[in-house]
């Protein structure tokens, strides 16, 4: 029987509030006392822009000096970035990371991102910008639950697996359509959410907590975020001139709309869509982080693939 190949790569994966960068401190200190040099890499969509840092959650990693962090704070918040270009990014830091002799430690909660992070993600084609752009005003005018009965109108398929209030996805999936892109999946073909063709042996890891301790630490991250001035932030970002995709990040509208309460419910709603995704991962090993368990314990069990043998 072959020997299972030893991984090169950490990811870890969980959702909003979690405990996502409190991990990965720990996994690097246990790949330090093993030898190795860790380094990580943020899979977040929105961490890679500057001036949104204490919205985004990029604070958390700034803020410690225990284990090097790339792509959190690196583009101006007047930029795009497509998840074609993030994976370009992505792929030429776990290239010279490992050429290096080092030991990626990839740490995200968007599905796409750590995917276009980990895999050869094939993309699709992007739009021309005049039809985002005449997409983008028409939910801003007529609102997302219009442009969700447009589609369900053209591919009720897609339109039932999207939420109403999704507006990226929605502007995305319709752009598609009008680009002649859009079709229906076999349902007979391999699932496409996820492929096992991963760029390098990696040990995937999903963190979890029960449902009432992750609410309550929502709130607490929110109130946290709200009270070091993320709503400054905002206003800030609007003032120099923010991106379309910049602007998508969980918090930014409601904030600009002084509105908490949709920015928790939405919050809460993200969660649930993260959790969904991580649950339809092959290979993931699971890690339930209720009740705050020892982290140097749980970063000892999720490296230890990596030192065998």
């Amino acid at each position: 029987m072959e020997a299972p190949v030893r991984p090169r790569i950490v990811a870890l994966f969980g959702p909003t509030a979690v405990g996502k960068t409190a991990v990965a401190v720990a996994v690097g200190r246990a790949l330090r006392a093993a030898g190795h040099d860790p380094l990580a890499i943020s899979a977040d969509a929105m961490q890679v822009y500057r001036g949104i840092e204490t919205l985004t959650g990029a604070r958390d990693a700034l803020d410690q000096d225990e284990l090097e962090h790339r792509l959190v704070s690196v583009l101006p918040i007047s930029e795009t970035c497509s998840a074609g270009r993030f994976a370009g990014m992505a792929h030429e830091e776990i290239d010279r990371a490992l050429a290096a002799g080092r030991t990626p430690v990839v740490v995200g909660g968007t599905g796409l991102y750590l995917r276009a992070a980990l895999t050869e993600l094939a993309l699709r084609p992007p739009a021309p910008p005049e039809i985002r752009a005449r997409l983008e005003a028409e939910l801003a005018a007529d609102g997302p639950r219009a442009l969700h009965a447009r589609l369900a109108a053209v591919a009720p398929w897609a339109a039932a697996r999207i939420a109403p209030a999704d507006r990226s996805r929605l502007v995305r999936t319709l752009e598609l359509h009008e680009l002649g892109e859009l079709h229906e999946p076999d349902p007979d073909a391999p699932n496409r959410l996820w492929t096992d063709d991963v760029r390098y042996p990696t040990r995937l890891v999903g963190l979890v907590r029960d449902r009432d301790q992750l609410r309550a630490r929502i709130d607490l991250r929110i109130d946290a975020m709200l009270a070091a001035g993320a709503a400054d932030e905002v206003r800030a970002a609007v003032a120099a001139g923010v991106s379309a995709t910049a602007r998508k990040a969980h918090g930014f509208e409601p904030l600009l709309d002084g509105d908490e309460d949709r920015m928790r419910r939405d919050t809460r709603r993200y969660v649930k869509r993260q959790l969904t995704w991580m649950r339809k991962l092959p290979g993931v090993e699971v890690v339930d982080l209720t009740d705050d368990p020892d982290l140097d314990l749980v970063a000892a069990r999720i490296v230890a693939p990596l030192l065998e043998g």
